[in-house]
């Protein structure tokens, strides 16, 4: 019976990622609900985007995975929240479908914002980005990946690395840390990459420039992704100034 049950187990789908539920309420806010079956056009897009993200390593049942009856399922989850909801909604979900509704539905525009740019990055896979910060990530894995590869572009870092070592200038905007004059030659050139812009911002053809990249020592740069929504400079140096004191 037990290696019956986990044979069941293993032929379930994932559960929802941040990712799909973000986009789900962001759909959920922008049409009427009592409209929406699995037969509304906005439903069978939304189907179709959630498949085409990369997001699960494994999909058990492509057949039934996040397919049109299974989106208006979870659109339907999220009426047990809204208090504008004339109905109950369905009663059965998970505890993240309420962090999310409790993180974005008084921000309908930042979801909005957040939504579209999970949309236009997600072909990202897998494989091309993998950290141990990634779980838990506010908007999702999609943005999460898209914001490393970014930091781990070799091409726009080396040329901020480059200007900052060549004016003397290579420390942690932060805390000041120099790793060559901590390390000596071990840390010569050593400094790490925080990318600035937020996620929100994100797009599939955004170019990134020099001055959305600030050089971090590797201790501000774990604090600065460590909150969500994650620190900015300024507010990690404000937490800085006030240990001081």
């Amino acid at each position: 019976m037990k290696n019956f049950e986990k044979r069941i187990k293993d032929m379930r789908n994932p559960p929802w990622a941040r990712d799909e539920l973000i986009l789900a309420l962001d759909l959920y806010f922008r049409n009427n609900l009592t409209q929406m079956d699995k037969t509304n056009d906005e439903v069978i897009k939304l189907s179709k985007i959630l498949n085409s993200l990369h997001i699960h390593s494994s999909i058990p049942d492509e057949t039934l995975f996040r397919n049109p009856n299974g989106v208006t399922m979870k659109l339907a989850n999220f009426m047990r929240f809204d208090p504008k909801s004339h109905g109950s909604g369905l009663a059965r979900g998970g505890k993240l479908e309420e962090q999310i509704w409790n993180e974005f539905a008084n921000r309908p525009d930042y979801l909005r914002k957040v939504a579209q740019s999970i949309i236009d990055n997600g072909s990202i896979r897998e494989s091309e980005i993998l950290d141990d910060e990634e779980e838990g990530f506010s908007e999702g894995t999609v943005l999460f990946r898209k914001h490393k590869v970014i930091e781990r572009n070799r091409k726009i870092v080396n040329e901020v690395k480059s200007k900052a070592l060549a004016e003397g200038n290579l420390r942690c905007v932060v805390c000041k840390f120099d790793f060559f004059k901590v390390y000596g030659e071990v840390g010569y050139g050593y400094i790490e990459c925080h990318h600035t812009v937020p996620v929100s911002e994100y797009t599939s053809n955004m170019k990134t420039k020099a001055k959305d990249l600030a050089l971090v020592c590797s201790n501000c740069h774990r604090m600065l992704h460590r909150r969500r929504p994650w620190l900015t400079i300024d507010s990690l140096q404000n937490l800085i100034s006030q240990d001081e004191h």
